[in-house]
């Protein structure tokens, strides 16, 4: 006898999946922790696959991904389906979440002023799920989200990847800071700057490796580092002298103006190309926000380099 998707498993699964706990899952569908785990239990059973990972904090495994990334994908395309049929009744039509995976600065910089319009316009509703660039892409994996800001250029199995453009980050600091590492020649030494902590967003951030690495042959760099994981409390860390930074170029103008804020080393910048990760199979919703951000990228992001 074939398996049979039953709704109130599904409902259970997405539930534990998204808070990655049975008693929060159990608490947000008003049910027992023990009817939650029945029905995922069931709904494991009548698949024959593992579809969660339980432990401290509960995780997809790769069947439960590729289920719940289905699940989304077409409870999408059902609001599809009920706001055609309600707006040719007349009705009100509801509002819709699309889950996005989108980094702190990209988020800050350009993603939310570009998809504003397109989300009051289409009356959508934004879960935003906030991870390094480079960490992004786990979260379409895990068939969490509808798309990603990631730098993988490489697309998984079922999502399409649009390169949008690259993001341009600076070596800033505070200028007291900045004149403490001159030389007596007035050069910035980086041996000085060194001395002093990085200011990092978090342990995911890689962006000060990756500019001591490509503009100084250092790849092992040893530095002290402060890790403030908010992006207005990482400016003001700097602009407070805590030490120096990576800021996107986007945001060096506003920061000079605001914070103070002053570059380290003008000539050396670190370009992050980006890509949208996205379903292939969209709903009419997730395609207007795919044309949003591809839309902003362009306006905002460095073109992408001829290859």
């Amino acid at each position: 006898m074939s398996a049979h998707l039953d709704p109130k498993q599904l409902d259970a699964l997405v539930a534990v999946a998204e808070h990655a706990s049975f008693s929060k899952a159990a608490a947000a569908l008003r049910l027992t922790l023990a009817a939650v785990s029945l029905r995922v239990s069931a709904l494991e059973e009548s698949l024959g696959q593992r579809l969660l990972v339980r432990g401290k904090r509960v995780t997809v495994s790769p069947s439960g991904a590729k289920l719940l990334a289905h699940v989304r994908q077409v409870r999408l395309m059902e609001a599809d389906v009920l706001g055609e049929l309600q707006g040719s009744l007349g009705a009100g039509q509801g509002m819709q979440t699309l889950s996005v995976a989108v980094n702190a600065d990209s988020l800050t910089a350009w993603f939310l002023s570009g998809v504003a319009p397109t989300l009051k316009r289409h009356r959508l509703l934004l879960d935003v799920m906030i991870d390094d660039q480079d960490h992004t892409l786990e979260a379409l994996k895990q068939g969490q989200v509808v798309g990603c800001v990631t730098t993988s250029a490489q697309s998984i199995a079922g999502c399409a990847a649009v390169p949008l453009g690259v993001m341009r980050y600076r070596c800033v600091a505070s200028p007291g800071a900045r004149q403490k590492w001159r030389t007596p020649a007035g050069n910035v030494s980086l041996h000085r700057m060194l001395s002093s902590p990085a200011v990092v967003f978090n342990r995911k951030d890689g962006l000060q490796d990756a500019f001591l690495r490509q503009h100084f042959a250092l790849t092992h760099a040893a530095y002290p580092r402060h890790f403030v994981p908010a992006v207005d409390a990482f400016e003001h860390a700097i602009a407070q002298g805590l030490g120096w930074g990576m800021v996107p170029d986007l945001t060096v103008g506003k920061l000079s103006q605001t914070l103070g804020l002053v570059e380290v080393f003008e000539d050396k910048p670190v370009d992050v190309p980006l890509v949208w990760q996205h379903w292939v199979k969209e709903s009419t919703a997730s395609k207007r926000l795919t044309q949003a951000v591809v839309a902003a990228a362009a306006h905002t992001l460095q073109p992408n380099s001829p290859s």
